[in-house]
């Protein structure tokens, strides 16, 4: 069974408290995974590539998993890739088997997420110029609706076939990244992303959108693109 964190007004509000931290950090030991919290199948796990080093704040990426799934489903589809682009991941199971405003509104998700982000912030030295929330499905949903409530903590948003946008809060200007597949039988297109972007741009954000001629999934070149596109700054 997940930890329950009860949550204060902020979390029930959807607000993220954490912030990186200036000032050098312990010297790390070696890169790789490990678990934030208790173990248990829904526990956190954060995956910091084997290049990172204090002296150089890393990009944050917070990754958030689809409807019945948990950390242990994104660190193995994404860990190579943070790897390679010197990202540190962090992947979030939720309480129960979505996100909770999915079922009702913020709170423990957030408080949960909130206290691994002030571990990380703790531990390593983060670029606050390059903290992304991302997440795919469910996940997608939710990295669009705390990533625009927090948008001075996100500077950037990845949404990898989202269903909706569910937050009344509007925060800073992060940069967005979607993407959909035009065959998505799961979450169509349609009433989707189709929606959701020109919604966003209408808002004056910065949308970058790409559709894909396949179903409910991310092809690797749109996940190599968003990698990069997060890395280069939004670029």
């Amino acid at each position: 069974m997940a930890e329950i964190i009860a949550p204060g007004p902020a979390a029930r509000a959807g607000e993220l408290q954490s912030r990186p931290a200036p000032g050098a950090r312990p010297a790390p030991a070696a890169g790789g995974l490990r678990t934030l919290g208790p173990e248990g199948p829904k526990r956190t796990l954060l995956y910091v590539p084997d290049g990172y080093d204090p002296v150089r704040p890393a990009p944050l990426m917070v990754f958030l998993h689809g409807a019945g799934g948990d950390a242990g489903h994104t660190l193995p589809a994404f860990s190579d890739r943070a790897e390679a682009a010197g990202i540190i991941l962090l992947a979030p199971s939720s309480r129960g088997a979505t996100w909770d405003v999915i079922r009702g509104g913020f709170g423990p998700d957030v408080a949960a997420i909130d206290r691994a982000l002030d571990e990380v912030f703790t531990d390593y030295s983060v670029d606050p110029a390059r903290v992304a929330a991302a997440g795919f499905s469910d996940g997608a949903s939710y990295a669009l609706s705390l990533g625009l409530g927090n948008g001075e903590l996100f500077t950037h948003i990845v949404a990898f076939s989202p269903g909706f946008v569910a937050s009344p809060r509007r925060q800073g200007s992060p940069s967005v990244y979607i993407s959909h597949g035009v065959a998505d039988a799961v979450l169509p297109v349609g009433p989707c992303s189709r929606r959701i972007v020109p919604a966003l741009e209408h808002q004056g954000y910065d949308v970058r959108y790409h559709e894909f001629p396949d179903g409910h999934t991310i092809p690797a070149e749109i996940a190599s693109g968003a990698f990069a596109w997060f890395v280069e700054g939004g670029r």
